[in-house]
């Protein structure tokens, strides 16, 4: 059987020594593997020996290879992903952050387990992308990708604002809230679940509505399918400056009376795990959930 992956690309966290070092191991280990490597330009000087057109920019490194191995926190992981999903390109994650939902590789002994990955043991799942856009008087304004969420706020702490939700141009509510988070199964771990959101796991096709301090006792999150178009459309009263945010790493400004639709997008990311991956055990580790009892 040919092995899954033949050219691999590097990405990693800027200006973080851990990173750094685990990094060059990497590249030192899939280079005695005979695995052509690519490495994305941000980190590229921080490792010795490695040619300058080995170094490219993470749409090129798309374009290139078979497989990414992002090197940090699940942050580098949803930028790399927004990227990446568009071209295909299997994902796996070294965890050199916090929690790591996404980044299963133990940065201080990854060598047996991705070398397990190269040879074809993996499990491989698909997880969607919302696709969001802004739209101003019936013309697109703005765009993006979001592999957690899309959060409708004002750039202001503690302020409220007036919207409407409609699912497939059906009104669900109304709302004066601090704002609005619209999450995948993947983000229900993140953002959404400080906010009191439900806990989805990542093979359901849905996403969830989960209001921010809404400004009454009613309000709950609320779960739909995915194939759904959720459109929120802006009070033209709004009075702050609002905006959307993707992953908390883009964001596209609104003004008041714009519409902001979200639905899902028609790329996936292909997240690699090693055999041992369980969902389960990485929430039971993750947010400290007891142990078995007999």
């Amino acid at each position: 059987m040919s092995a899954p992956f033949k050219t691999i690309g590097l990405i990693g966290k800027p200006n973080h020594d851990g990173a750094a070092l685990t990094l060059q191991r990497l590249y030192t280990f899939l280079q005695a593997l005979g695995y052509e490597v690519f490495v994305e330009q941000r980190v590229g000087k921080q490792i010795a020996e490695l040619p300058e057109t080995n170094i490219l920019d993470v749409v090129a490194l798309g374009e290139r290879c078979d497989l990414a191995v992002v090197v940090g926190g699940d942050g580098n992981m949803l930028g790399a992903a927004r990227v990446l999903a568009r071209f295909d390109v299997a994902v796996i994650g070294v965890n050199r952050g916090n929690l790591g939902f996404l980044t299963d590789l133990d940065p201080d002994g990854f060598e047996a387990e991705l070398e397990q990955v190269l040879s074809g043991k993996f499990v491989e799942e698909q997880r969607f992308l919302l696709e969001v856009e802004v739209f101003r008087h019936a013309e697109l304004k703005s765009a993006n990708l979001a592999v957690n969420e899309a959060v409708l706020h004002a750039d202001k702490v503690a302020h409220m604002i007036e919207f409407e939700a409609f699912i497939d141009e059906q009104f669900v509510f109304s709302q004066r809230s601090d704002g609005l988070i619209v999450t995948t199964p993947t983000g229900s771990t993140a953002y959404s679940l400080s906010g009191g959101g439900p806990i989805l796991t990542p093979e359901l096709n849905a996403m969830a509505l989960v209001p921010m301090f809404p400004h009454t006792l009613s309000s709950r999150p609320l779960v739909v399918d995915a194939n759904k178009q959720v459109k929120l459309k802006l009070s033209p009263e709004n009075t702050a400056s609002l905006q959307v945010s993707c992953d908390s790493h883009v964001v596209l400004a609104l003004l008041p009376g714009d519409e902001v639709v979200i639905k899902k997008a028609e790329k996936k990311l292909r997240l690699i795990h090693p055999v041992s991956y369980s969902y389960y055990n990485v929430l039971r580790q993750k947010l400290n959930w007891g142990s078995r009892l007999y």
